[in-house]
Order: C-alpha cells, then sequence, then structure tokens
C-alpha cells in the first residue's frame, strides 16, 4: 500500500502513515477517513463553493440556526436560543445565547453576525448570492443586519419572502457562520476582512476547529474546547486526501481507515457484503449534468442541447456506473424538494439516436461537430464521459474528453473557460426555488458581472423569462397555483435549459462496523455524533 503523504514532523502522521502490515484499528479517539478533497481552496464561509469544504465547515462553524439532524426541513436553534417574525413577515429578530464564546475567548455576540454577514455582501464572493437573491445588498447591509445589543440580532427583509426559505437558505447556511469579527480584524490586510487568513484557518464557534490543512494531503479537525453545545464524541478527526476509489476500498477493508468517501459502484456492490463495513447512503438534493457553453455555437442552439438528453441511455447507467451513486433525474428540482415532479415526470427522456440526429439536422449540424468536453475525477465520470462520446459518435458529434482536478475543472467553469463538461450542483434548501433560483436565474450575464455562484451565468445562458417566472413563483401565495408554476417551470427548463441534467445524487459512506451514530442527510453530515465503539 502506497505510504500516506503528510507533512514531516506533524505528529498524527503516525496514526495515519502505514506501510506494510495494515493497521489493526485506529485510535479510538480519532476518525479517519478517506476521501478525495483536492476540491478544497479555502475555509472562508464567503468564498466556499464545494461541497467537500461546505461539509467541513457545517461542522467548524455554527450558524444562527442548523438543520434537524431527524428532519432535513425542520430547523433548529444554534447560536439562536429563539427568534419572532414581525405581523408583515419582513423583520427578523433573533435572541442569541450568551454561554456562547470563540476559540479564541472573545465571547459570541450579534456585534460578530452583522460583522460576518455584511462582509459576504462587501467582499462580493460567489456566495454574496445566498444573500443579494434575497434582496441584502451592500448598500442596505447597515439596515438590514443589526444588532439591537451584544445577544439580540435584527435582520429586515426587502420584501416578504417566506420565511422557511430565509431559514435554510441564509440563517442556517455559509452566510450564516458567525465569525470571530474581533479576532479576524487583528488579521486583515490591505482591507482584505480576513480573507487571506481564512484561506487555510477558521474563526468561529462551532463543534470543532481546524488544526490544519495541507492542500492535496489532508484536514485535521479536533474538538473546539470552549464549545457551548455538547462535546463531539470523537476528538478528532482525520480526513486523507485518498482520490483513488480502489485506494480507498484497500484502506477501509484492512482497517487503515474508518470512514470512506468516493467509492465506485462496484466497490459499493461488493462491500456492501462485506460484514466488517456498513454501507451508509441518503438520498441528497444534488443533480448531475451536463453543462453547456451557452454562447458559443453550437451550444446556444436550444435543439443541440436537447439533443444531447436523448444521447444517454440513463436507465444503463444506473444499473451500471452509477448504481448507488444516483438515480435518473432530468428536472433540476431533486426529489424530496417541495413542488419537485415525481420519479416519472422528472425523468422523461432515454436514449433515442434518432431523435438527437434529427434535432440536429434541424439546428444545421447535420454532420456534427468537435468539442471538449472537460470532467473531474469522481470515480462515475470517466465512465459516464465516455458513454456520451460514444452515443455523440453516432450522429457524427466528437466529443475529446479531457481529465483534470476538481479545482481546476471548477475554476474553468467559474471563469467561462470550456465548451462542455460534467458537473454536479447541490442546494441548501429542500424547495424548488432552491435549485430553480441558481439554473434558471441568471440577474447579470456580463462576463464583468463574475456571478460565479450561478451556473447559468457560468454557461451563459440567460433568459429574462425565466427571471421572472421564477420570482413569480416564489411570492405566490396561493400553495395549490405555487405548485403548478413550479411545475411549468420545471416542464420548460427541461426543454430549453441550460444544461443536459441526469441524475440526482446519493451520498454514500462506507464506515467500519465499530463506527456508531453515523447521522446525516441531504443537508449536513453531523461529524460530532459520530463515535466508535
Amino acid at each position: 500500500m502506497a505510504k500516506a503523504r503528510f507533512l514531516g514532523g506533524c505528529a498524527v502522521a503516525a496514526i495515519v502513515a502505514a506501510s506494510g502490515p495494515a493497521l489493526a484499528r485506529t485510535p479510538q479517539n480519532t476518525m479517519v477517513m478517506a476521501w478525495n478533497i483536492d476540491a478544497i481552496s479555502t475555509f472562508d464561509p464567503a468564498q466556499i463553493g464545494e461541497v467537500v469544504t461546505n461539509e467541513l465547515i457545517t461542522n467548524i462553524c455554527d450558524s444562527l440556526v442548523m438543520a434537524d439532524p431527524e428532519n432535513e426541513a425542520g430547523i433548529l436553534p444554534a447560536v439562536a436560543e429563539s427568534w419572532t417574525v414581525s405581523e408583515d413577515g419582513m423583520v427578523i429578530t433573533f435572541n442569541m445565547r450568551r454561554d456562547a464564546v470563540h476559540p479564541s475567548g472573545n465571547p459570541v455576540t450579534a456585534h460578530d453576525l452583522v460583522w460576518s454577514m455584511t462582509r459576504v455582501v462587501e467582499l462580493a464572493f460567489g456566495n454574496a448570492a445566498m444573500l443579494t437573491s434575497y434582496g441584502f445588498t451592500k448598500e442596505n447591509a447597515v439596515e438590514s443586519f443589526v444588532a439591537l445589543d451584544d445577544h439580540t440580532f435584527q435582520m429586515t427583509l426587502s420584501d416578504p419572502y417566506p420565511l422557511d426559505i430565509i431559514m435554510q437558505a441564509v440563517v442556517s447556511g455559509r452566510v450564516g457562520h458567525v465569525l470571530d469579527s474581533e479576532y479576524l480584524k487583528t488579521k486583515e490586510v490591505d482591507n482584505d476582512r480576513a480573507n487571506g487568513y481564512l484561506t487555510t484557518n477558521t474563526a468561529c464557534v462551532g463543534p470543532y476547529r481546524l488544526r490544519q490543512w495541507s492542500a492535496g494531503e489532508v484536514v485535521i479537525l479536533e474538538a473546539n474546547e470552549n464549545y457551548y453545545g455538547e462535546a463531539p464524541k470523537t476528538p478528532r478527526w482525520i480526513i486523507r486526501h485518498v482520490p483513488e476509489a480502489g485506494s480507498q476500498r484497500l484502506l477501509i477493508e484492512q482497517g487503515d481507515v474508518d470512514v470512506a468517501r468516493d467509492l465506485g459502484s462496484e466497490d459499493l456492490r461488493a462491500l456492501s457484503q462485506n460484514p466488517d463495513v456498513q454501507l451508509m447512503s441518503t438520498l441528497n438534493h444534488q443533480i448531475f449534468y451536463m453543462s453547456f457553453h451557452n454562447e458559443k455555437p453550437p451550444f446556444d442552439d436550444d435543439r443541440v442541447r436537447l439533443a444531447f438528453r436523448y444521447l444517454i441511455n440513463y436507465d444503463q447507467l444506473a444499473e451500471t456506473v452509477m448504481a448507488f451513486a444516483g438515480v435518473p433525474r432530468n428536472t433540476v428540482v431533486p426529489l424530496g424538494a417541495f413542488a419537485a415532479l415525481d420519479e416519472e415526470e422528472g425523468a422523461p427522456f432515454s436514449l433515442d439516436i434518432e431523435k438527437a440526429r434529427a434535432l440536429l439536422a434541424e439546428a444545421g449540424y447535420a454532420d456534427g461537430f468537435t468539442a471538449r468536453m472537460f470532467i473531474g475525477t469522481p470515480p462515475y465520470a470517466a465512465p459516464v464521459a465516455q458513454h456520451i462520446q460514444a452515443n455523440a459518435a453516432q450522429v457524427g458529434i466528437t466529443l475529446n474528453i479531457e481529465q483534470m482536478a476538481n479545482a481546476q475543472l471548477f475554476s474553468a467553469f467559474r471563469g467561462r473557460e470550456f465548451d462542455t463538461l460534467l458537473s454536479s450542483w447541490q442546494t441548501n434548501i429542500p424547495h424548488a426555488h432552491g435549485m430553480l433560483e441558481r439554473h434558471a436565474v441568471n440577474p447579470d450575464n456580463r462576463f464583468e458581472a463574475a456571478l460565479g455562484m450561478y451556473p447559468t451565468w457560468r454557461s451563459s445562458w440567460y433568459r429574462p423569462d425565466f427571471n421572472d417566472r421564477v420570482r413569480e413563483a416564489l411570492f405566490e401565495t396561493d400553495r395549490e397555483k405555487q405548485i403548478e408554476l413550479y411545475r411549468a417551470l420545471q416542464q420548460d427548463h427541461m426543454q430549453y435549459g441550460p444544461g443536459a441534467y441526469m441524475f440526482q445524487m446519493s451520498n454514500n459512506a462506507v464506515v467500519r462496523s465499530n463506527v456508531q451514530d453515523w447521522t446525516w442527510h441531504a443537508f449536513r453530515v453531523y461529524m460530532n455524533r459520530a463515535y466508535k465503539d
């Protein structure tokens, strides 16, 4: 087995660096997880956009409220003990805990939250969209975010947005993390609001703190001794960067790691029969799809993008390379979300080479064309790409596949430097608006707008009519009419949208049989609950 690479002299290296005979058991106070973590580029909540980093930061930084571990649509108190809403629904007042203390020793205050949320819109990184989408801007931040006193935070809305969406999308998300403002002010360089420091460090209240991140090697989390809540059942987590599924399988089988996260369908099928491990799975509100650069011919033609939806054998992939990984889904709204189309309505496409050929001819591409297709490193990415490549070749399309590290793929996507690529997107709310607000809305298609957290902007797909329709559906107060508006949006989006949506993803983890209370759902992994017996 290859020796794991860690920083020299690190005290924990001996725990995970193994050569020769496998370890019989990892230390009782440490959970060791194998995961592909090459997408991590920062730990700044204002900037994080990757699923991997989001999972880690939600276990490091608490928000005002949190997703209920037993009900993914539910909200529980966290830093806020309680809250009240004005009669017109425009003002939410949060009463914050008085016993919360940052790792630095500074008390957690409402002033911290004002600073934390204001810096998100001021820095204007991708996650600013999580606030600007709901009317919070640089210009109104002073009025929108107010500390009435040290432990009372007041949020004023610009429009009567549904309370459940504000609580799920804003208050419990990355932009609602409570940062240690007094400490971070000492780490500012050239008025960067400590963005440089937070690239490799954290400063917030939560069950864990970031001890170390070595890019392409390891992340180490340690329990926050001053945490106001219940102490984590496992004091330390070591997340090893293991990009190869085969290596992860070997490590989990031998007991060198307690958890493996990126196994392919064949590995999962085999391990599901292994009595020494447990297969954990949960259906995510995440869609795997093929994105196109909609300003580049031929992908600027709706008929070309529609043709690709007929160049995929969804059922065959679901039974082979996507087994355990996901279920066929052509609408961007996942199963389990409010107003989602059902299984049949939400997956109407099937492989139809002649239909694809006819659409291409109608669009003026009867002889096909050549394009590059970028893919990342998930175990299913290459086989799915090759499947599409082979079917596309039957209608004259040459797709040149280029595989790269996930961070490089995301950079190309955010910079609009691609023809077509395979990616996935995950929403943080169980509501049709969560996905449609990013995949059917593009507030400003200008390149200089740099709206990198909108897949529509990345794909240069701009349809003002969809912008208006999504807003209309959001504010519709008649529930049945609202559902119909969302259903119609999904039907039209499947015909004219920016990409070919293929699968709703499952989150899979293989854990050793001695790992107890592995708790997760579509929106969070509760690392503080897991322990080894």
